[in-house]
This record gives C-alpha cells, structure tokens and sequence, in this order.
C-alpha cells in the first residue's frame, strides 16, 4: 500500500524527504498564510484573529501530574516520567476549546474543533521555579491525524486556500502537488463531519509527535471523563458549543476533566499497512496514524476545568499558544510539519497582536481627542 499512498505524499525514506530544501517552502507557507489570515477578516470584514482556529473561548483549568510510577512496571515509569512528567504536582493552566478555520462560523458548520492550553510552571517549590514565566504549551484536536503531511503538502494546500479561484488554483498545481493536496481535502472531508458534542465531552489528540526526553518520542490525547456533564447542542444557536461550555461552567456542580495520556513511538511495534517502518517514517509523516493497539495511551496527568472561570473576551483573543516557543528542549514537536508550521503560527500571531496594539492605539487617541474636540465647539 506504501506504493499507492507515495502518490499522494506520504514518505517512506529519507531520500524522498528534502530537508535542505524546507527553507524555500516555509518562507513561501509563512507568506501565504499571512495572506489568508487577511483574507478571512477581509471577507467577514472583521479585525485579524488566529490564522487558524479564528473562534474560541478560553477559561481556566487546572493540571495536576499525577505520579507516574505507580502502579507501574519500573521500566515503563522511567520512560514516563520525564520533564514536566517527572514529578506530581498541581499546575494552573489556561485552557482555549475553539474550532479549527480561519473563519468565524457558527458552531454547527462542520470543522475540527481544538483544545489547547497553557500550564504555568513558575511555583517556587517546583523544579521549574529557576526558569522566569516557565510554561508549557499543548495544542490538540478531535482528530488522530494532522491531515496535512509535511511541509510540502502544506504550501500545496496553501497555494488551493490562497487561490481566487479554488478549481483553477488546483488546475495549476503540479501533478504531485495536486495529489497531496487532494489527499489533505479527502481526509478534512472525514474528520469535520464527526458526530456533534459539546467541547467538553470531546476527545483530543496531539496530531504531531513531541520529544520525550533524550531518547523517546511520544504523541498526546487528552481524553475525557465518561461522566462529564453535558446537555443537548441548541443547533439554532450559532454558538451553541461556547454557549454550553460556558453554562457547564455557571452552572454544574461537577467540573469537567480529562485524562492527558502519553504514546510512545516504539517504531518495532508498528505497522503501516502490515509493514514495519522506520522511526523517522512515523515523524515525518504528520497523516500517518499511530494505531492505539499498538502503541498505547498511558496516563500521566489530569486536566480539570474550573468553576466559573470563563475569560473575558479581550482576555481570551490576547492568549496564544506555541508549543514550540512554550517547550524544553526535551519536550519540543518535531517532524517536518512541526518545523514549517511553527514559523506561519509565529508570523500570524505577531500580524494580529500587532493590529490589535494599532486598534488600541487609534481607540485612545480617539477617546483623548474628543474633550478637545468639545472645547472647540
């Protein structure tokens, strides 16, 4: 099967992966994606927000390390317990449930929806407290896969979103290129049309792998709690997600968790359609799944939403999240999607946090220029 899906993108070596030639491709993935986020607010004719993942609410949670080693066999713990993971601890965190386009939709257009958030680790009884405003940063969505491979067939579905017109856009890309992007289409086709369930009842995955000390590499999922509560979706409400999470929060007794598990990439366990790759195959190919029968899910921490904790709006668009940026060296992302991706999120946010310090700007100078204004009148 690995001969049908190279059609489409997916890389089964090194030698048909070109890491020298990434650079070329990020900077052209960084201009285009700067041109879609214009393009979003243009057309909705609003102010810039996230690139991706425009709508979103944040709140306030806690994550708490639990301790890895028990219950455990010794070997697996000491895989386990690396980094932050390394000792238990309780940890504020904010937390950003949103929906993955650059577009402002309602809630029940389809899409993949994204739990990120931020853990603070600046405590002075913890073994992070010499690093000033220490975080760590995760970012996951309800889908096991990035359906965007690698750094190629992120500037080829770049080049199709950017485009005036989409059918000719895709008419002048390459014939590979045409493939990987229509592969990334078909498999967003599947993942936005799951079934409907509040924020807090969904399940997340990392998508990408992340360093895991020294010598492992794992992906993330936050999973959770069976008995997290819910009500029904209000489909007439075009924010009927934020809506029910923010009801679940005023008004519930029991708060929502989820339990953060880690998998490993033991690359001799895995297969790809019966075959065994190497570990760079399971990095670099972002579309690739890790079967969960295979390579399973340990819980390591627990994320718990807090009552009432909703932040205010300004609050929420003014948060970001860089798992790159908010990382330790033994805990960054990696594989060629992680290394183009990270300079497009970087340049996105700056666009928007720089707009949103020139609205500000221009709102106060109105505002200081109106008593003048009165004087004169």
């Amino acid at each position: 099967m690995l001969f049908l899906t190279r059609l489409f993108g997916v890389t089964g070596s090194d030698a048909e992966r070109s890491v020298a030639g990434e650079q070329s491709i990020i900077e052209q993935i960084v201009e285009l994606v700067l041109v879609a986020q214009s393009k979003a607010a243009t057309e909705q004719k609003r102010p810039l927000r996230r690139g991706t993942h425009a709508k979103g609410i944040c709140v306030r949670g806690q994550f708490e390390v639990l301790d890895v080693k028990a219950g455990r066999d010794p070997a697996l713990a000491a895989r386990l317990a690396k980094g932050i993971f390394a000792t238990p601890g309780i940890y504020p965190a904010v937390v950003r449930f949103g929906n993955s386009d650059s577009k402002v939709n309602s809630d029940f257009k389809p899409d993949v929806r994204s739990l990120s958030f931020s853990v603070d680790l600046a405590r002075e009884d913890t073994p992070f407290s010499d690093s000033n405003g220490a975080r760590q940063d995760f970012s996951l969505q309800n889908a096991t896969i990035l359906p965007i491979n690698d750094a190629t067939a992120f500037l080829a579905i770049m080049k199709l979103l950017t485009a005036s017109n989409p059918i000719a856009g895709l008419w002048s890309l390459p014939v590979k290129d045409k493939l990987r992007a229509l592969r990334t289409l078909t498999l967003v086709q599947f993942q936005t049309h799951q079934k409907m369930k509040p924020y807090q009842q969904l399940r997340y995955w990392s998508n990408v792998p992340f360093r895991h000390g020294p010598n492992d590499v794992v992906k993330q999922s936050a999973i959770p709690s069976p008995d997290n509560p819910g009500i029904p979706l209000q489909r007439s409400n075009p924010n009927g997600l934020q809506d029910e999470l923010v009801r679940h929060l005023n008004e519930d007794t029991k708060m929502s968790s989820f339990d953060f598990g880690l998998q490993f990439l033991d690359a001799g366990k895995m297969t790809y359609w019966g075959q065994r790759m190497d570990s760079n195959f399971w990095t670099e190919n972002a579309s690739v799944e890790w079967k969960e029968e295979e390579a399973p899910f340990h819980t390591v921490a627990r994320l718990t939403l807090l009552p009432k904790s909703q932040l205010p709006p300004d609050a929420g668009e003014a948060a970001y999240f860089d798992v790159t940026k908010h990382a330790s060296p033994d805990s960054t992302p990696i594989g060629s999607i992680n290394r183009a991706r990270q300079h497009g999120e970087a340049a996105s946010r700056k666009a928007r946090l720089q707009a949103d310090s020139m609205g500000e700007t221009l709102r106060n100078s109105s505002d200081h220029s109106k008593p003048l204004l009165a004087q004169k009148q």
